[in-house]
């Protein structure tokens, strides 16, 4: 079965993650992935949060699976020149480079289509059109400028930043989806077209529920939120602890052992169809038939008693087991897995979504493997390149360089040294 993305080139002109988390995603579907690294240094993630010496970081191994990488110094004539080349050759540039950075190269939009009226030019940036346009922008930044931070946490402290990468990452997928889409489209279109995602976008339209709620909070108080009946609303959406955001109440509830495992925790919904069920699985079955109780208007006002009940009796168990006893009563639940406990899981190791991959220099590692599974078109994680490793032969054989003109942009420093390619090897 041929790979989704198959004969599609694409020039990777990004750095550190929300770029090559895009680019590594067509990779896995089988796009040829050229990522462009400055001679001698680069992708920055490279040399970041090494936890060996002289060695590629996973923070770089785990985001540029798949991909083939050309070192090239664009500030030398030679180089610019095969920059060109390269935009002949490709169907996609991707860049999340700072605003204007291209351009400044003297490859805008308008000279790229030049170039290539076919091309695909897709980039990160931190905001759209507007004040902050031209600002830098980081996970954290854009958490918190896209609605998330204001929402997370609890009501009596800080706005906080969630673990997952929804900054960064997030508007990576958004990027990979709105390549794809232009890739279409120019099946009919025959041209090109830009394709932009900012980062506070991204976060914004994953935070589309608390948008919602801000609209419903003008019209009376927020009903699935802690802070009713007892507490009071102000004019923007509150922070909600670990509140459910789906109309139904849920609560993180300690498991046994939680006095010395921070993660023996699990998420219990009392979803009312499936009340009864836990109502007896915890020993309160006379709820049922007392009006105080057995019904969800009226446990409303005490959803602090209900989840203290609820958590006197998962405080006996461990969290596997209450989803053993409670699955079966429909009673949604998930408990609090570790990042330890995920890289163990044999069910994601037997999917690919957790996948073991062999580094020439590091040895092996674990990664997260491709989290979108096609039934037609398989995809694999193959180990990232090291430093240009691939030079030579993308001069070769995409770009048609023969062995003189390549030792020549070798002299002038276009490309770099043919020692790193010989190490790779």
């Amino acid at each position: 079965m041929a790979k989704a993305l198959e004969g599609v080139r694409i020039l990777d002109m990004t750095h550190v993650q929300s770029g090559p988390t895009c680019t590594q995603l067509l990779a896995w579907f089988g796009a040829d992935v050229l990522k462009v690294e400055r001679p001698g240094v680069g992708d920055a993630t490279r040399g970041q949060l090494r936890d060996l010496p002289d060695v590629d970081s996973l923070y770089f191994t785990m985001l540029n699976h798949n991909k083939r990488s050309i070192t090239l110094n664009t500030k030398t004539e030679s180089g610019r020149a095969i920059f060109e080349r390269l935009i002949e050759e490709c169907d996609v540039l991707v860049e999340n480079f700072a605003p204007g950075a291209l351009d400044r190269m003297g490859f805008s939009w308008e000279r790229i289509q030049e170039i290539n009226p076919r091309i695909i030019y897709a980039s990160v940036k931190g905001f759209g059109p507007g004040p902050y346009e031209d600002c830098k922008v980081y996970e954290n930044v854009a958490q918190c400028t896209g609605g998330s931070a204001s929402t997370t946490g609890f009501d009596d402290g800080p706005p906080l930043v969630t673990g997952a990468q929804i900054g960064d990452s997030g508007t990576g997928l958004h990027l990979a989806l709105g390549i794809v889409t232009a890739l279409y489209h120019r099946e009919h279109s025959g041209l090109g077209q830009r394709v932009t995602c900012a980062m506070q976008d991204g976060v914004l339209n994953l935070c589309r529920v608390k948008l919602r709620d801000q609209q419903r909070l003008a019209h009376g108080p927020l009903r699935e939120y802690p802070q009713y009946p007892n507490g009071t609303f102000g004019s923007a959406v509150p922070r909600s602890g670990n509140a459910s955001g789906g109309g139904q109440p849920g609560w993180v509830v300690r498991t046994k052992g939680w006095e010395t495992d921070p993660n023996a925790y699990i998420y219990v919904i009392t979803q009312a169809a499936a009340f009864p069920g836990l109502a007896r699985a915890i020993g309160r079955e006379d709820w049922l038939e007392d009006p105080e109780w057995n019904t969800p208007e009226a446990r409303l006002p005490k959803l602090d008693r209900v989840f203290g009940e609820i958590e006197r009796w998962t405080m006996t168990r461990d969290k596997f087991e209450i989803m053993a006893i409670l699955n079966p009563l429909n009673v949604p639940c998930g408990p609090i897995l570790s990042i330890e406990e995920l890289a163990l899981e044999p069910s994601l190791r037997a999917t690919g979504t957790v996948v073991e991959v062999d580094h020439p220099a590091r040895g092996k590692y674990l990664s997260v493997g491709n989290p979108i599974k096609l039934s037609e078109s398989p995809s694999d994680v193959q180990r990232s390149p090291l430093l240009g490793e691939h030079t030579t032969e993308i001069m070769r054989d995409v770009l048609g360089y023969g062995d003189a003109e390549i030792e020549a942009a070798r002299r002038e420093g276009a490309i770099g040294s043919e020692d790193s390619e010989k190490a790779a090897a």
